[in-house]
């Protein structure tokens, strides 16, 4: 089979610089020869637009940000309707995507799934009260209608149960170092995008717990509006390094004391593999994660880290697997103190007992050389692009 040459990449919603989509599925097919067109919102993230090059060339779209997402998906329009057929594959990143591409009728259109969308909605801060259900409604028809229409590539084999087809599945795995340094240094990492969901209050009351240690609580990634404002009030200790192109934020991973992963238990989260988790068992990381199903299999399988029990829900919330109810304030505040107490515990002990932390470094970076090293998928990611590139037209 000849490869084909070239690839449209797009994503209105992602940083630029997103691991997935730039350090893993672009970087693949520029190794593999292929030639690629990326349009990404590098304005709309503060970024210059990279110079082109003889196999690169960037295009600037608006980026789609809480209800102000119209403009972008005109963009992405016009974009398909002036480029796509210049191209042998469009590679579509963001379920808005979905409905830009209407009655563009190129053959080789592929959605990249990245989330459960319906599940994601109702963490979406932007979205009026009351609209999750029919939000949620609507992307259900949207994902089956793009089913019928396009090619899909999943990051997670439980999205299979969304879809009446199985597709193939492109996981989030990560590039392995060979030799990371031990978990030495007096500070542990987040890595990943903050919100209230993902655990940022319990990173700042972390943050004031473990100051007394000198052990440093230092969080890299975008924050939402909320957690923006609970990352620099004056009680947070984080040192909130914010967004950092991919290879910048691991060179942060590499030495600390644990990793953190207090993801909440929210229906979007349960099915999925935390990315952070590993990438930080690829740089040889003790993990601290939260008892989300798959991240509390693949942590405790491996022996790579420690889990810590979900905080208590808020009064009139039911959550599966809640060990009882228990009061809390609207925002989580005592649930987050509940989870930080404990992980703070977990890093005094890591702190005490450089032996134990090297060894689930060492057990974290062993597994994940051997069977989460993106080297090891990517070229198959590669060949399933070509082989949707030649397959015959929809």
């Amino acid at each position: 089979m000849t490869l084909p040459a070239h690839a449209l990449v797009v994503t209105v919603v992602h940083h630029p610089e997103d691991a997935r989509i730039r350090h893993r599925q672009i970087a693949s097919l520029l190794e593999a020869g292929w030639q690629v067109t990326y349009a990404a919102p590098f304005s709309g993230y503060g970024l210059p637009i990279p110079p082109s090059t003889e196999q690169l060339r960037s295009i600037d779209v608006p980026r789609a940000v809480g209800t102000a997402r119209l403009a972008s998906m005109r963009a992405a329009r016009a974009l398909l309707d002036r480029r796509g057929d210049d191209h042998d594959v469009v590679l579509l990143h963001d379920p808005e995507l979905l409905l830009a591409v209407g009655s563009f009728h190129h053959p080789h259109v592929v959605w990249d799934v990245h989330e459960d969308t319906a599940a994601a909605i109702s963490l979406k801060p932007w979205l009026p009260a009351g609209l999750g259900r029919p939000a949620a409604w609507a992307v259900r028809r949207i994902e089956r209608r793009a089913e019928r229409r396009h090619h899909l590539l999943l990051a997670e084999d439980a999205y299979q149960s969304r879809f009446r087809k199985r597709h193939p599945v492109v996981p989030n795995t990560t590039r392995v170092p060979a030799s990371p340094p031990p978990p030495d240094d007096p500070r542990v990492v987040y890595v990943g995008h903050l919100s209230r969901a993902r655990g940022v209050h319990e990173l700042v009351e972390l943050s004031r717990l473990l100051a007394p240690s000198g052990i440093a609580v230092q969080a890299i990634g975008h924050a939402d509006q909320a957690a923006t404002a609970a990352l620099t009030a004056p009680s947070s200790q984080v040192d909130w390094l914010g967004f950092l192109p991919h290879d910048e934020a691991m060179k942060h991973v590499d030495g600390a004391l644990a990793g953190l992963s207090l993801l909440h238990d929210e229906p979007n989260y349960r099915h999925s593999q935390p990315t952070k988790v590993v990438e930080y068992m690829a740089h040889g990381v003790p993990v601290i994660t939260t008892p989300l199903p798959r991240a509390e299999h693949l942590v405790t399988s491996v022996g790579s880290g420690v889990v810590v029990p979900f905080g208590a829900p808020a009064v009139g919330r039911s959550r599966a697997g809640s060990r009882g109810p228990a009061a809390a304030s609207s925002d989580g505040s005592c649930a987050a103190s509940e989870v930080a107490s404990a992980v703070a515990d977990v890093v005094l002990a890591l702190q005490a007992d450089p032996v134990a932390r090297l060894r689930m470094g060492t057990l974290g970076h062993r597994h994940a050389a051997d069977h989460l090293d993106w080297a090891r998928r990517s070229g198959e990611f590669v060949s399933r692009l070509g082989a949707i590139a030649n397959a015959p037209d929809r």
